[in-house]
């Protein structure tokens, strides 16, 4: 059996719901991929706390694959990021109150960190299984991207057997019926082929998947 976690946000910025961990969850409820044990946990949207309690559920489970999701309201698609920036920048405060701008995520920590997943083989997965999906450039400058660059940091200095990466979604129509949105059934089923492909895929696709601005 192989291990993966995938982590969800709580609501943040007024919302009732967070579609990133109404989709892990229903992951780790119908445990949908043979031979995979999906654990999940959810992560404050916090800035001080996020990566202690992604860390927790990383000892807790000793798993082989780590992917953290979040919401990132206007997008249309299953967006994998490519990349983490060692930079926080909150343009609102976080759950907790803290609205960190221009520090580092780990002082002293390389500029950036590449995502250890397969993006592009995973968009194409996706989009196979009739999701829309695309490989996302910028994962911003709020928690996501904190925890993003958080992980890859914990991977690349203490876990490097273990890969990881973050995955942005789409709104669910609950939340603003006139913003793009995707059923939090439709975003499980792309995660779930997300997870398969990684955990199948080593080498990625070498397909155009950039973007011009």
């Amino acid at each position: 059996m192989r291990t993966v976690l995938l982590t969800g946000f709580e609501p943040f910025g007024g919302e009732r719901v967070n579609p990133s961990w109404q989709a892990v969850s229903l992951l780790g409820e119908r445990q949908p991929l043979s031979g995979v044990d999906i654990r999940v946990a959810v992560l404050p949207c916090a800035f001080d706390t996020s990566l202690d309690a992604l860390r927790a559920a990383v000892t807790e489970h000793s798993p082989e694959l780590v992917i953290c999701t979040g919401q990132a309201g206007g997008r249309h698609a299953v967006t994998p990021e490519r990349v983490a920036v060692n930079l926080d920048d909150a343009r609102i405060p976080d759950n907790a109150g803290s609205q960190p701008v221009d520090v580092p995520v780990v002082e002293g920590g390389p500029a950036a960190y590449f995502t250890s997943l397969p993006v592009k083989a995973s968009v194409a997965a996706m989009r196979a299984a009739g999701v829309p999906a695309a490989v996302s450039y910028t994962a911003g400058t709020f928690v996501c991207n904190h925890v993003f660059y958080g992980l890859m940091h914990l991977l690349a200095t203490e876990l490097p057997g273990v890969r990881g990466g973050f995955v942005h979604v789409p709104y669910t129509p609950e939340q603003l019926a006139d913003a793009p949105s995707m059923s939090v059934a439709t975003i499980a089923e792309g995660l779930a082929a997300l997870v398969r492909t990684c955990l199948d895929t080593v080498e990625d696709l070498s397909v155009p998947a950039g973007t011009l601005h």
